[in-house]
């Protein structure tokens, strides 16, 4: 098995502080720029699983370091360079406390609401009738707070984000209005993969008062996607949809009795399991890219972040 990064605490220079996210761990760099390491940890239910997927950080990053340059005529984004496969280097932000959900289709935790008669999300009020992987008449944004470690994100609505103060009118009129046009980006380039964008999310901040795209994009920890052959066929039959997503990761922990809550145990994590996780990460960065995955020396990741992010920052 090839070895996993779930631990880092790197002295890059500069080096004021670090904050060690579910996934990612974030150097603050002089209070100007962000180191963001990808690791191999992975996450699901707001829980970091006892072992990490080899290749998963270099997938996430490598993803998202392509769909923001993607991206920078809709808006500013943080980053400025990618010094190696499992970092991006950016401008620092002061992050809305906000990750803006986009539903293009009612599925995963949506669907679960909405089976159980919740017919309104986040204020949005959801029609009748609607079969699970269904397709919204029109993509909607579900928002979330951006939780801290050990808590759950919570739904909110506009109307709250607005009477709490977490963005002004205008700054989340600006945050919906690039929220959408990332999600049709989005939703274009994956129909030339033969992909469908479910949905996803992003995180904005503010950089000298102007509002910057942050995080990642597009990825499989961000985001769903189905396969487009066949997705009418199956939605005719009611069959579950052929996906790419971290959803087969929450699905084989559901399967196991493991949904994050109180008491439960993860589910063993056999090197089989952990491999067939990385395949499938890779398979998604194939599909989505459209590019052969290349798979970069993994024996002292350690060593080879800290020399490639050290030479970028002299």
């Amino acid at each position: 098995m090839n070895k996993a990064l779930t631990k880092t605490e790197f002295n890059f220079p500069g080096q004021k502080s670090v904050y060690h996210g579910k996934v990612r761990d974030v150097y603050n760099i002089n209070d100007e720029k962000l180191v963001m390491v990808a690791t191999d940890r992975i996450s699901a239910f707001d829980v970091i699983l006892p072992k990490g997927i080899p290749f998963k950080g270099q997938v996430l990053n490598q993803i998202a370091a392509k769909f923001l340059d993607a991206t920078t005529d809709i808006c500013p984004n943080w980053k400025q360079a990618s010094p190696d496969p499992m970092v991006t280097v950016g401008v620092m932000c002061e992050g809305f406390p906000l990750e803006m959900i986009v539903r293009g289709y009612l599925c995963g935790s949506a669907w679960r609401a909405y089976k159980s008669g919740v017919r309104e999300i986040c204020g949005v009020k959801l029609p009748e009738g609607m079969r699970e992987n269904e397709k919204f008449p029109h993509p909607i944004i579900t928002p979330t707070t951006k939780a801290e470690i050990g808590t759950h994100d919570e739904d909110i609505s506009k109307e709250e984000i607005l009477a709490k103060g977490l963005a002004t009118p205008k700054e989340y009129a600006l945050l919906e209005k690039y929220t959408l046009a990332l999600f049709e980006r989005g939703t274009e380039i994956a129909a030339k993969r033969g992909l469908i964008l479910v949905d996803t999310k992003y995180e904005f901040g503010k950089h000298n008062g102007i509002i910057y795209l942050m995080d990642e994009i597009h990825t499989p920890d961000s985001s769903r996607y189905f396969y487009a052959e066949g997705y009418e066929d199956r939605f005719a039959k009611g069959l579950p949809q052929k996906q790419l997503s971290k959803e087969f990761v929450r699905e084989w922990l559901m399967d196991n009795g493991f949904q994050g809550k109180a008491g439960q145990q993860v589910p063993e994590m056999t090197d089989a399991i952990v491999e067939s996780i990385s395949d499938r990460y890779i398979e998604l960065y194939e599909h989505i890219t459209g590019e052969k995955f290349v798979k970069e020396d993994h024996v002292d990741l350690l060593s080879r972040i800290e020399k490639n992010v050290t030479d970028y920052l002299k």
